[in-house]
């Protein structure tokens, strides 16, 4: 490591020994990370500027996620319009018979409320209110096992309470916080975003949900990038200038009208 390495390697690793460790002393980090004090604070101005960091007396820490990543309850009600229609959409995906998997974001919470008529429908999900939306109806409910994030009303998958190999997923339908075309789609929560790796590489069609707000963001934590996925479905106020990029790309962007 050290100062030979990109500074936007250095940066990342800032960020990811944050993440770990609250708050950081700027001669303990200069000192894990092999480079100088004056390397060092180049990298957090840069990282302040952009809001990713915080600098306090004598040390820096991370801009908490739930700044970044306002609550659950805010986020079901912002752009609903826009999400029940990328919902609705996503409900013609899916089919009677389907073994499909619902992610915890706000977007994907919509999906639940078009699919209670479908035959033989297994939802596997680690989303409480999308288990809460499903417990009445018709619908086979399997919810990940793990510890309860509040903040987000998800329940983050630890691997010894479930054998993930196990799951026949056919469709999984993932939330993200950002999507670029160099990048792929990214998210706030580390946590989070382990399940939604894990999931995606059990699935056999992914699509995601995101409305058109997450576009040409790429947020803290690399999900996937886009060879994994096969369907972007987002609401008709999407840039324009999105649908050429996506053109050569194998993900199909589709737009909820």
């Amino acid at each position: 490591m050290g100062d030979y390495m990109f500074p936007l390697e250095r940066q990342k690793k800032i960020i990811e020994i944050l993440m770990f460790k609250k708050v950081q002393k700027l001669p303990e980090l200069a000192e894990e990370l092999n480079i100088s004090i004056d390397t060092l604070r180049r990298d957090i101005n840069l990282l302040d500027k952009q809001g990713k960091i915080k600098k306090i007396y004598g040390g820096i820490k991370l801009v908490e996620s739930e700044f970044a990543e306002s609550p659950m309850d805010a986020r079901m009600v912002g752009h609903l319009e826009e999400k029940k229609m990328i919902a609705q959409k996503c409900s013609e995906y899916i089919n009677d018979g389907d073994c499909i998997y619902l992610d915890s974001g706000s977007t994907t919470y919509q999906i639940a409320k078009y699919i209670k008529n479908k035959k033989n429908l297994t939802v596997i999900t680690n989303s409480i209110p999308v288990v809460n939306e499903l417990m009445n109806s018709g619908v086979e409910l399997i919810i990940i096992g793990g510890k309860v994030r509040l903040n987000e009303q998800s329940v983050i998958a630890y691997d010894y309470l479930f054998n993930f190999s196990e799951l026949n997923i056919l469709k999984a339908f993932i939330c993200a916080s950002g999507i670029t075309l160099e990048k792929g789609i990214s998210d706030y929560n580390l946590e989070e975003a382990q399940t939604r790796k894990k999931i995606i590489d059990l699935s056999k069609e992914v699509y995601v949900a995101a409305d058109h707000t997450k576009f040409g963001k790429d947020v803290t934590i690399g999900i996937a990038s886009l060879d994994k996925i096969g369907y972007i479905i987002t609401d008709r106020n999407i840039d324009r200038s999105f649908l050429q990029k996506f053109k050569p790309k194998r993900t199909s962007l589709i737009i909820a009208e």
